[in-house]
């Protein structure tokens, strides 16, 4: 009796995920796109030794960006629509808590390799917002910006209309302990960094009378102490710090957040801003907290303006950006300009 209860009520949940996998898919884009271009130029670097000149060239490979996404987002009214996707699209307004449809979301992985350097970029998000409450789950990971978090946040609408929204409750954030660095018990007194100490902790061996530097493998990566400084010990402090931050958890940090949404359209003027901000954060005395390297609260807040504007049938300009600051680390984007059309 049992088991067929069971299999009736995976037979029932099966029946109702479908209808709502069909429902939640529904009108959303699936896309796999591959972008490329040259980057900088070959450069030449001249040296002269005991009087010959010895000419190297630097070699930057291509830039390129492979991604793949899946995302159910409404546009706005100011927003062009595309025949495909290519990848290389990037909407300002997806970033607001506030979005045209009630239930929207986006998941793209985007990898790419800028200047000869690769990044493994992610955004992923799923927003639920009803008249009276919104709730919103987010992952970033931005490479070249050098953060990544999980966020979550619930809040409620206390203040709602078709223009204009202000919101309250809470956010809730994991990410590595930004703020600690490793390298801060290897500073003497004096201010200077003892950095022998560390090389050889770190495995690595030093005999200044022979000029013998050698790495943990016992491989000769030093004659003098010239080069040692100047090329293998900022690699060595990068790879203890790297290292030292990998193998800390994550800390969650519980937050306070106020935001708003303002939404104005016609067809030629349209003012599309949004903003949160994060006073005060709860202190769970970890040893890693973000309050021991700032000695108590800060702010941390993010927001958005989208603009344009058109003066007549030929003349009309725009601004659009958003910006972000978490853990006193700043990522922004921002574009403007101007469009005369002669006819």
């Amino acid at each position: 009796m049992k088991k067929t209860v069971l299999i009736l009520l995976l037979c029932l949940f099966a029946v109702v995920s479908n209808a709502q996998i069909s429902k939640l898919f529904k009108f959303s884009t699936f896309y796999i796109a591959g972008n490329g271009g040259t980057s900088l130029a070959d450069e030449n670097i001249y040296s002269v030794d005991e009087g010959f000149l010895f000419t190297d060239t630097v070699l930057t490979p291509y830039d390129y960006s492979l991604s793949m996404g899946i995302r159910k987002i409404q546009r706005f009214q100011y927003e062009g629509s595309s025949p495909f996707k290519d990848g290389t699209e990037e909407s300002f307004s997806d970033a607001s808590s506030i979005g045209r449809n009630p239930f929207e979301y986006l998941f793209e992985v985007d990898y790419r390799r800028q200047e000869g350097v690769e990044y493994l970029d992610q955004h992923h998000f799923v927003r639920y917002v009803r008249p009276k409450w919104l709730a919103k789950v987010e992952y970033v990971k931005d490479g070249f910006a050098d953060i990544k978090y999980y966020e979550s946040t619930q809040r409620l609408r206390i203040l709602s209309s078709k223009k204009f929204n202000i919101n309250i409750g809470a956010a809730q954030r994991l990410a590595e302990p930004y703020g600690y660095d490793p390298l801060d018990e290897w500073i003497l007194p004096s201010g200077h960094l003892h950095h022998t100490c560390l090389a050889i902790e770190e495995g690595y061996s030093i005999d200044v009378y022979e000029n013998e530097y050698r790495d943990p493998d016992g491989n000769m990566v030093a004659t003098n102490a010239e080069v040692w400084k100047a090329n293998v010990v900022p690699e060595i402090l990068s790879n203890y710090v790297k290292r030292k931050k990998e193998e800390l958890p994550t800390i969650t940090q519980h937050s306070l957040v106020v935001g708003f949404d303002f939404y104005h359209y016609k067809k030629d003027f349209w003012l599309h801003s949004w903003g949160n901000f994060m006073p005060y954060h709860y202190d769970d005395g970890n040893q890693y907290s973000y309050h021991n390297f700032v000695g108590g609260q800060w702010y941390d807040y993010s927001g958005g303006l989208i603009f344009g504007y058109k003066y007549n049938k030929h003349l009309g300009c725009f601004v659009e950006g958003k910006y972000n600051k978490y853990w006193n680390r700043e990522w922004y984007d921002f574009k403007f300009g101007i469009n005369y059309v002669i006819f």
